[in-house]
């Protein structure tokens, strides 16, 4: 098998002193005679911390907060009254209130009953939502 190393290599005299004068990390270049270039000075080759976010917008404007609410609620709720679909909805109690749904609000929903008057109902004493046809899973 071959000697990996060149022949070339361990034939040369190697000056000690030729690498002892070469630099390995560029230096800086602080010296008042520099400073006057149209080049930035750089710290050194240190990383340099990101300002702010708030300190990128400039003009004031800011980034605008995500929405309340994403209308898939009030998608499905529009899908219901057009459709006129007889829904249950089960309330936190556990009592269950067959009927349509009419009307609804940010708070509230309205429910159409058969066998007996409309009901509004308030959207934090709902527990869930299902079609009367599914049945309860």
């Amino acid at each position: 098998m071959k000697d990996p190393t060149p022949a070339l290599a361990s034939d040369r005299h190697i000056d000690k002193d030729a690498f002892a004068s070469r630099k390995l990390i560029r230096p800086l270049l602080n010296h008042t005679n520099h400073s006057a270039s149209s080049h930035p000075v750089q710290n050194g080759g240190e990383r340099r911390d990101r300002p702010e976010r708030s300190q990128d917008r400039s003009n004031g404007a800011r980034k605008a907060p995500p929405p309340d609410q994403t209308n898939a609620e009030n998608f499905y709720y529009q899908k219901q009254m057009q459709s006129k679909t007889a829904m249950v909805v089960v309330l936190t109690d556990g009592e269950e209130i067959h009927g349509c749904i009419e009307w609804y609000d940010r708070s509230c929903i309205k429910v159409n009953r058969t066998s007996g008057p409309n009901l509004m109902i308030y959207k934090p004493s709902i527990k869930y939502i299902y079609k009367e046809g599914e049945g309860r899973k």
